[in-house]
Formats: structure tokens, C-alpha cells, sequence
């Protein structure tokens, strides 16, 4: 399989964080984004945004920003189908897609989505971590996705589907279990104190 191309998600509304684009919060002196593309960029074929609204303010970037083709904040998965349909342009076979407000989620993420698609139909993968209540906890914005099953994607979306999970598992989607050490690599920053404790982990 070739390697995957990278789609950095940032299309959500921050809610929690008043507004705006939680990517572009600063920690420890650089934006969140920054950090999220130094940690994919090594790991992917190439690189893109999936945000909303105006492309402008992401310019310093320098990534090709793709906007949702479903109408009304369908959530992550209308950020996967952007990417999916962005890949297909380029000639891809996969994206790997992480979230903009999470930034130390694992440096082998990409290969070690790779590894646990090894052997089915399509290469569908969502990242995971063990957690002592659940068992194991997915986390739908990192994961591995493959451009054959994009129109099916758009499909659902269409019919009202929103829920990441229901998806994957239609299509016998996999888990990469990621350890935890002192904390879970794919903490997020949604709130403010959430940031804060972000600047403590640095």
C-alpha cells in the first residue's frame, strides 16, 4: 500500500473554548496546529486542512484547506469524506486523519494504522486506548480511511448518519491500540482548563 496522505481536522465549532478555531490557541508558544502538523507531516505522503468558513486565516500554513461538502456541521465524518474526496484527486489510496486540538498523540500513529489494516478488504482503522472502566476507548478522529469507500461515506452522511463508530463497524473497521502511560496521547484540548493542564504536560 502506498502512503497515506495526512488531513488534519479542524472543522469543529469549539463550543466549549467560546467559539473559533481551537487549532490556532497557542501552547507553549505555538499554535496547536503547528504542533498536530510537526507530529503528522513526517509520517504521511502529504498534507491537508479540513476547516470551514474562511481559508484565509489559515494561509501561514500553507496546506490546502478543504471545506465539508455536507451542509450543517455533520461532524468528523464529513471532515473524513472532504479528505477522502481530496485524496482521490491526488491518487491516493488512503488518509489518515488526526484532530487539531489534540497535540501529543503518538509519533508511530501512521504506521502503526498501517500495520493493523494488514490483511482486510479495505483499510479502515480507528485508534484506541485501553481504559480500566471500558476496556478500551476509540477515539473516531484519528484513524485510517480508504478512498474506495468514499461515495458509500457520502452516502450515509446523506441518509443522516453522523456517528463515527456505526460507520466503521458496518465495514468491519479495526482498532490500533495505543498505551497509555502517565497520560492518554490522545487528550484533547476542548476547554480552557483543558489547555492549561496541556501547558503542564509540556
Amino acid at each position: 500500500m502506498k502512503q497515506p496522505l495526512g488531513v488534519i481536522l479542524a472543522g469543529g465549532q469549539a463550543t466549549r473554548m467560546g467559539g473559533g478555531d481551537k487549532g490556532l490557541l497557542r501552547l507553549g508558544g505555538q499554535s496547536l496546529l503547528t504542533r498536530v502538523i510537526d507530529r503528522l507531516e513526517p509520517q504521511v505522503a502529504g498534507l491537508a486542512l479540513n476547516a470551514n468558513g474562511d481559508p484565509a486565516r489559515f494561509e501561514r500554513y500553507r496546506l490546502p484547506v478543504l471545506a465539508d461538502s455536507i451542509d450543517g456541521f455533520a461532524g468528523p465524518l464529513a471532515g473524513v469524506l472532504a479528505g477522502l474526496d481530496w485524496a482521490a484527486t491526488q491518487g491516493a489510496e488512503t488518509i489518515v486523519t488526526a484532530a487539531a486540538d489534540t497535540p501529543f498523540f503518538p509519533a508511530d500513529l501512521v504506521p502503526q494504522l498501517l500495520l493493523a489494516s494488514e490483511g482486510i478488504t479495505h483499510p479502515l482503522v480507528l485508534s484506541a486506548t485501553p481504559d480500566p472502566a471500558r476496556g478500551r476507548v476509540r477515539h473516531p478522529t484519528f484513524g485510517l480511511w480508504p478512498v474506495a469507500l468514499r461515495d458509500d461515506l457520502r452516502a450515509a452522511l446523506q441518509d443522516g448518519l453522523r456517528k463515527v463508530v456505526l460507520w466503521t463497524d458496518a465495514h468491519e473497521g479495526r482498532e490500533a491500540l495505543f498505551p497509555v502511560t502517565t497520560f492518554d496521547p490522545f487528550f484533547n484540548v476542548n476547554t480552557p482548563e483543558d489547555l492549561a493542564r496541556a501547558e503542564a504536560l509540556l
